[in-house]
Formats: structure tokens, C-alpha cells, sequence
């Protein structure tokens, strides 16, 4: 379980760092930063954990009291498949990292990154690989970004219902593969990813030459 052991080492305003969404085939990766100004109330240091491991209502209830706590400060960025297509997803992960890390209310003093690299942000930088499951900080920061993309998606899947992103947020599934084999890619689809390419080209009929044989009469 995570704890507050990185923060308390430092002192100072920490912000925990994650981003969502940089597998999935489909939509945005979303980041979001979290300072715990005043210490982590007892609830979340129960109960938050990577935001994968907890399920849907236990991370929408856990997002309310992050919301809700004016104690702590909430920051969200996002990057667009444009984006993802102009830098990679590497690239396009730390662009949305420093969006988040710039809209919280306050700047902080140090910043936790879940993985092994970082982007700049004007601030000292610490590498935390497997950080949702080690700092608190950073486990707040995966579980608002997952909120906000896991909506994202539904919405964007009222517009494109045959792809299931309501369920699978993007990845793909076989109900999102098949739904890409029988009716091409959306705007939300991420073209320079592999997977998308291959299922796309597969499901393009071969073009067949016109016959040069005669008709008869």
C-alpha cells in the first residue's frame, strides 16, 4: 500500500504525478498532479492504492473526497491524439504531465513522477518506478486521472457507440477490435499506433483490376 514516506522526506509542497490512457488504442492520455498541503486525511491514507487495482464506485468515491478536500490541490492536463501523433506517447505523456503540474493552484517545491523519467517542470523532479502503488501522492494522482479519461470516453462513445468505449475506454478489447475491422477509424483513434494500422489494412478489401476480357455478345 502507498504511503506518505517521500513527501514527509522532503518537507516542502510535493506534488504526486500520474497519467492514464497511454496504452489504450482511442482518446487522450489525461494526467494529473495532487499536493496534499496539509497532511492526507485518514480515509485516503486507507483506502487510496494504484488506481488500477481499486474498482469503479471505490475510485469515483475516493475521487469526490479528493475533490472535496480544500486542503488539496488538484491539477489535470490532457493530450490530444493530435498530440500523440505529432510526438509520440512517451512525448505527449510529459505534455500532459507539465499541463496538469501548471494548473495547480499552487506551485510546487518538488514533484513524484510514477515511472523511471520525467519532464521538466520548473520545479526538482524524483522518478518513482511503480510510484500508484508506493507514494500517496502520486496514487491520488492516478485515480482523479482515471476518473476524468474513464468519462471522457463515455462520453465520446455516445458519438461513436460501436466501439465500447464505455466499457473499455479505448484499449483494445475484441468488441473494440471488431467494431475497427467493420467500420474504419473515428477522430478519436490513434493512427500512429501500430495495432490500429494493421486492423485497419487488414480489413481493406484488395483492390481487384478490371477484367480485360471482352464482353461477349
Amino acid at each position: 500500500m502507498p504511503d506518505y514516506t517521500l513527501e514527509q522526506a522532503h518537507g516542502g509542497l510535493v506534488a504526486g504525478v500520474d497519467e492514464v490512457g497511454r496504452g489504450p488504442l482511442a482518446g487522450p492520455v489525461v494526467a494529473a498532479a495532487v499536493i496534499f498541503s496539509s497532511g492526507v486525511p485518514g480515509v485516503l491514507a486507507e483506502r487510496l492504492d494504484d488506481s488500477k487495482k481499486l474498482k469503479p464506485a471505490v475510485r469515483q468515491q475516493l475521487y469526490d473526497i479528493l475533490h472535496g478536500t480544500p486542503d488539496i490541490l488538484i491539477g489535470v492536463g490532457a493530450a490530444s491524439v493530435t498530440e500523440i501523433e505529432q510526438h509520440n506517447i512517451l512525448r505527449a505523456s510529459w505534455i500532459a504531465m507539465q499541463r496538469a503540474v501548471a494548473r495547480l493552484p499552487r506551485p510546487p517545491e518538488l514533484v513524484l513522477v510514477d515511472g523511471n523519467a520525467a519532464p521538466r517542470f520548473g520545479c526538482p523532479a524524483q522518478c518513482v518506478v511503480g510510484g500508484d502503488a508506493i507514494s500517496l501522492s502520486i496514487s491520488a494522482a492516478s485515480v482523479v486521472a482515471k476518473v476524468i479519461r474513464d468519462r471522457l470516453m463515455t462520453r465520446l462513445s455516445l458519438r461513436w457507440p460501436s466501439y465500447g468505449w464505455e466499457r473499455n475506454a479505448g484499449y483494445g478489447t475484441p468488441i473494440h477490435r471488431a467494431a475497427l475491422e467493420a467500420d474504419g477509424v473515428s477522430p478519436h483513434h490513434r493512427l500512429a499506433f501500430g495495432t490500429v494500422r494493421r486492423i485497419v489494412q487488414a480489413s481493406i478489401p484488395r483492390f481487384s483490376p478490371p477484367s480485360t476480357e471482352q464482353p461477349s455478345c
